[in-house]
């Protein structure tokens, strides 16, 4: 029997804030890989602004999701929470080290996903949705004429070309930095989905591969259940 003065503290369990058909899904994925404890908090999106509601400014101040809370510490930022979950909590098969050369393919993904693919992806949903926005009838021809000229000759190019750069990638690759998923899986999964909305991906057979290998594991499986289905915004 235990002496009376010992008291086992219990481990703070993370907690993630989760917006509702947001990116944070793919920080679910994380904490099922790596088997963590958990829970989630959901929160529904405005119905008219699709925007989050306030009540996650009282997590963190920029009112965003993901943010997760792990005892008293608070992580806003799908890069940053990434990093944060493997350093502290995952095995040796999803930490790289510096001296690793998948370590700079990792850091790479890491940054370009929100960087570089993510903003187009953005512009090309805000541009796609002015001409349908409430207007004065006499400016709809105009505003629909601005969109598409945005899209067609500076969007959609860029998004061409860089679906090109991952597409030849990953042709050569199982996964973004090798043969076993990485933090650049979990951080690349959501702007590729969001990618088969909103682009054309019936050219990009190693794209359309690694989505569909990523949805078959058990972990991700595991996260729609847990979290709910991504249905890519349009």
């Amino acid at each position: 029997m235990l002496p009376g003065n010992i008291v086992f503290a219990r481990q703070p369990m993370i907690t993630l804030h989760h917006l509702e058909n947001s990116r944070s899904l793919r920080i679910v994925w994380l904490l099922e890989e790596l088997g963590l404890d958990y829970e989630i908090r959901h929160y529904a999106r405005d119905s008219k602004t699709m925007l989050a509601p306030p009540e996650l400014k009282q997590v963190h101040p920029l009112g965003k999701s993901p943010v997760i809370t792990d005892g008293d510490i608070t992580v806003p930022e799908s890069g940053a929470i990434i990093e944060y979950l493997i350093q502290r909590y995952g095995n040796d098969s999803w930490k790289i080290s510096a001296d690793d050369p998948r370590w700079v393919q990792e850091r790479y993904w890491l940054h370009y996903a929100e960087g570089s693919l993510m903003p187009l992806l953005v512009m090309k949903l805000v541009f796609s949705r002015i001409p349908k926005s409430p207007m004065p009838f006499i400016a709809r021809p105009v505003a629909k004429g601005i969109s598409g000229k945005v899209i067609g000759t500076f969007i959609d190019p860029q998004l061409e070309n860089q679906l090109a750069v991952i597409e030849a990638h990953l042709g050569t690759h199982s996964w973004f930095t090798g043969d076993t998923p990485s933090a650049a899986d979990i951080i690349m999964s959501f702007p590729l989905q969001a990618a088969s909305a909103r682009a054309d991906l019936s050219q990009l057979p190693a794209i359309q591969r690694f989505l569909q290998q990523m949805e078959a594991r058990p972990a991700y499986q595991r996260a729609v259940e847990r979290a709910g289905p991504l249905t890519p915004m349009r």
